[in-house]
């Protein structure tokens, strides 16, 4: 269904409730009472199949004497976004709760919930996501404006996990602390013999309060925060926060700037998948590709670095275009390096895939339905290894429409699936850096100035693991009033907890590793 007959259906069901704007040609604001605002989100969902992208509030009070509450919901089909606003009133902040209708809002509900004192009325599970009870004292909420710093306390009630009880179930704790350099999350198994029939994850522990931290910063500052907020994902997180900028700003990117962002987009997904398939080896004991998945990882990143002077790419791009140009001498190195590195992978995949024993561990391990997938809205690699057909590049319409982009899928959702999902997309973005390369424009313009003004707008890329979304509100000098960060990571977590469901603890790191989620890119 078009986006018009969508809006006029929904302006002819719910009259005198709904005002419809459209700042951008890619987004719809529909700003409605607060008594459809639950009703309007559910037929959002509905007709455009779309899971909650993003929900979020925003504290107006100081000028609007209110909070408001944003849904974001995508049409797939068109690439067109869908905003749905509600005010709610200072006195008693509260909602109708999405989440019994829309599984997909829980976790965004929670967050709202102890980030603002908002109250979503109706939602069951009200529990803390990234505030842990033991250390953050009740009646603080630090996205409000008038939040002051708080010293930490013991006094808020003990988290309480979802429990299975009955003869024979056992529980078994793993976490926050583990072995290694990944990131610190509790991982609360319910096993009958060997199988697992309950995971509950608590993440949290890395919480550094990025968003407020964006609070007031200037524009030309922002793109140095997003980088850091998941450092595997350096580039896409400062592009899609920029792209945000551009779009409130009104700025033109040069078509220069347009490839070389998309460049090292592609470099940026490639060396983090090689390094996700060499995990996968090595947590079935296979070193040997294991290692060899190192060297060709290690081999794109030393190429970013003789691109870009960092070999995860930061600072490379900026609001209006891109720092690092790619003169003739680095356009040789690029295309010589990337000969011996799709060379390598694929004798890396061939001696993977070659071996019975592997593809034993991998086939039919792990395996998130379609059906699940979509009632938690996974998205990205995890989404499109379970037949979920979104990559955010296809509505491109420079690049990578010109490159003919061509969307990997498959269809069980095991880690065997997500795997070879690794295997084409590494494959495809070897193709498309050779023709953005080939079909890069002459001009050498890189960069366009930004003239900032107030407005608002969503930022968005697909980064390796799947959609990175920044929406952000600026004033009339560019400086940010409020930013809304969500990374992939945010959404897919829930559905590792479903594709472990029947497997034993042993597989656990394999299908953990299949998914390779952000702990920073959730505990923002």
């Amino acid at each position: 269904m078009d986006s018009p007959e969508i809006v006029q259906g929904i302006k002819a069901r719910f009259p005198g409730s709904v005002s419809v704007s459209e700042p951008y040609p890619e987004e719809v604001c529909l700003e409605v009472d607060s008594g459809a605002f639950k009703d309007i989100c559910l037929t959002l969902h509905k007709k455009l199949r779309s899971p909650v992208m993003m929900l979020f509030a925003v504290d107006e009070r100081e000028c609007l004497k209110r909070f408001t509450i944003h849904a974001v919901f995508i049409n797939a089909k068109k690439g067109q976004w869908f905003t749905v606003t509600t005010a709610v009133p200072r006195e008693t902040p509260s909602f109708n709760a999405l989440a019994t209708a829309i599984h997909s809002a829980a976790l965004f509900e929670r967050e709202i919930r102890e980030m603002f004192g908002i109250e979503p009325a109706g939602n069951p599970d009200i529990r803390r996501l990234n505030l842990h009870n033991e250390v953050w004292p009740e009646g603080n909420y630090p996205l409000r404006k008038d939040f002051t710093a708080v010293e930490a306390g013991n006094s808020a009630p003990e988290y309480k996990f979802d429990r299975v009880e009955g003869e024979g179930i056992f529980e078994v704790p793993v976490g926050p602390v583990h072995a290694g350099i990944i990131g610190p999350g509790h991982f609360r198994f319910s096993v009958a013999g060997e199988p697992i029939i309950n995971l509950e994850t608590r993440l949290g522990f890395t919480h550094r309060g990025v968003e407020k931290l964006f609070e007031g910063m200037p524009y030309a500052d922002a793109s140095g925060l997003a980088e850091r907020v998941s450092g595997d994902s350096s580039f896409a997180h400062s592009l899609a926060c920029v792209r945000a900028f551009e779009k409130i700003f009104g700025v033109s990117v040069p078509a220069r700037a347009t490839y070389l962002r998309s460049i090292f987009l592609e470099l940026e997904r490639m060396y983090n998948h090689i390094n996700d398939i060499g995990g996968m080896a090595v947590d079935v004991g296979f070193s040997f590709p294991a290692a060899y998945a190192s060297i060709v990882k290690e081999a794109i990143l030393q190429l970013n670095e003789k691109l870009t002077g960092n070999r995860y790419l930061k600072t490379t791009v900026v609001t209006g275009g891109i720092r690092h140009d790619i003169n003739e001498i680095k356009t040789k190195i690029l295309l010589g390096c990337l000969d011996g590195i799709r060379h390598d992978f694929d004798e890396a995949v061939k001696i993977l895939t070659s071996s019975i024993s592997f593809m034993d561990r991998v086939d039919t391990t792990g395996v998130l339905r379609r059906k699940t997938a979509e009632d938690l809205g996974v998205l990205g690699l995890a989404g499109r290894a379970s037949g979920i057909a979104l990559d955010l590049r296809s509505y491109d319409t420079g690049p990578y429409k010109k490159a003919k982009f061509k969307m990997a899928v498959e269809q069980s959702g095991d880690v065997l699936a997500r795997l070879n999902l690794r295997i084409a997309e590494f494959r495809e973005s070897c193709r498309l850096i050779g023709f953005f390369i080939d079909d890069l424009p002459q001009a050498k313009e890189c960069y366009t100035t930004a003239a900032p003004k107030a407005g608002s707008g969503i930022g968005y890329t697909e980064g390796w693991r799947g959609p990175v979304l920044y929406w952000i509100k600026t004033d009339a000098k560019g400086a940010i009033e409020r930013c809304k960060v969500v990374d992939p990571s945010f959404h897919n977590w829930q559905g590792l907890s479903y594709a472990v469901l029947g497997n034993i603890i042993p597989d656990f790191p394999l299908c953990n590793k299949s998914f390779d989620l952000s702990y920073s890119g959730n505990d923002l």
